[in-house]
């Protein structure tokens, strides 16, 4: 039998503080997945990573009460190291190599599905066009199929706020009402469009088969588990601060964001997921902190790491680094506070230095074991 090594278990300890925090703020929610089959989609990623310890957070009650998970990726940006430890520590999570944008192979049901499965972060959807548009709308068509078939419970489509596309200033914070503003063709409309269609896909199967379809669309989150070498934005800036260079930016700083640290957003799409609604999208971001500039993020982060760097600013090598970037990100979530009970709790000062410490004390659990 494997073990688990000391940094694992030094890091599950680590990020009990924040299982403890959803569980709270769930509120008993939480136990309608007990002694129920979970299928997630792109489980080795950064809401994978989040999801999946979560529920070992919740398994470690007993056996009568554990949440039976399959994790299935195909592993496209490899496979890091802490999906391979999870399962040594969980019996209840059974990892799968899986291509979605093929129909489900076997006979397998599921109570619950959430479809995590995409190519989130623009350097790698800009790589991977093609990818990231099919894991949106065939492969979210085949588990559409697969919840209908199981008579699931719920299933979540992992959506985006890139589906608003650059709003007008009249519509920030933007509401889910908000239609969006958003090109059909240029290096992020593989990701975008693919996003919407996705929404239409779910909205389909909610009206047409009465499927318990929730959509979310996250906001910037962000915290452990999120690569080091993903090329967002936060992990970029960390990135240099680690290895203590300057932080380079590709732009003038100007455009802003708010950003959801993962225990609030894991927390909003877990309430999205056991919620009575269907065929609804609900923003999930947080309004804890005000909009920020990239150069002052940048800046904060510098002064919360005590580092002596600076803000560098230069054009980037990519030609189409810029095309079609929102100037700005900013959520209204009066939706998900009403209907879902959410509401954040983390400050965006409190999540980046939880995530800069992660970064310093586990980046080995990142290590691609193929």
């Amino acid at each position: 039998m494997n073990f688990p090594s000391e940094l694992y278990q030094k890091a599950r300890l680590w990020l009990e503080t924040d299982w403890l925090q959803i569980e709270e703020s769930l509120q008993g929610n939480e136990n309608q997945l007990r002694g129920k089959r979970v299928l997630i989609t792109g489980a080795a990623g950064f809401l994978g990573f989040n999801f999946l310890h979560f529920f070992s957070h919740l398994n470690q009650r007993g056996p009568k009460d554990c949440v039976f998970v399959v994790a299935a990726d195909n592993f496209l940006r490899g496979r890091p190291r802490w999906i391979d430890e999870i399962t040594t520590v969980d019996q209840n999570i059974v990892l799968k190599r899986a291509d979605i944008n093929q129909p489900w192979n076997d006979d397998s049901r599921f109570d619950f599905i959430i479809h995590c499965a995409s190519v989130a972060s623009p350097t790698f959807y800009r790589q991977y066009p093609l990818e990231t548009l099919d894991a949106n709308v065939v492969g979210l068509r085949h588990m559409l199929d697969l919840a209908q078939r199981s008579k699931c419970e719920s299933f979540l489509f992992f959506s985006s706020s890139e589906i608003y596309g650059d709003p007008s200033s009249d519509a920030i914070p933007t509401k889910e009402s908000y239609r969006g503003n958003v090109s059909c063709i240029g290096p992020r409309a593989c990701y975008d469009e693919s996003k919407r269609l996705g929404e239409t896909l779910c909205y389909i199967y909610a009206q047409q088969h009465g499927l318990p379809v929730k959509m979310v669309r996250p906001f910037n989150n962000f915290g452990p588990g999120l690569r080091l070498n993903d090329r967002r934005v936060i992990p970029d800036m960390c990135c240099e601060i680690l290895l203590d260079r300057d932080i380079v930016l590709y732009s003038d700083g100007s455009p802003t964001r708010t950003f959801c640290y993962t225990s609030d957003a894991l927390t909003g799409y877990l309430l999205a997921l056991l919620s009575p609604f269907r065929g609804e999208p609900f923003n999930i971001g947080s309004d804890m902190s005000a909009e920020i500039s990239m150069g002052d993020l940048a800046k904060l982060l510098l002064r919360l790491s005590g580092s002596k760097g600076h803000v560098v600013h230069t054009p980037s090598d990519e030609a189409d680094y810029l095309a079609d970037n929102p100037m700005r990100r900013c959520p209204d979530i009066s939706k998900a506070r009403t209907l879902l009970g959410f509401t954040p709790r983390i400050t965006l000062e409190s999540g980046l230095l939880r995530t800069l410490q992660w970064y310093r004390e586990f980046i080995d659990l990142e290590t691609l074991t193929d």
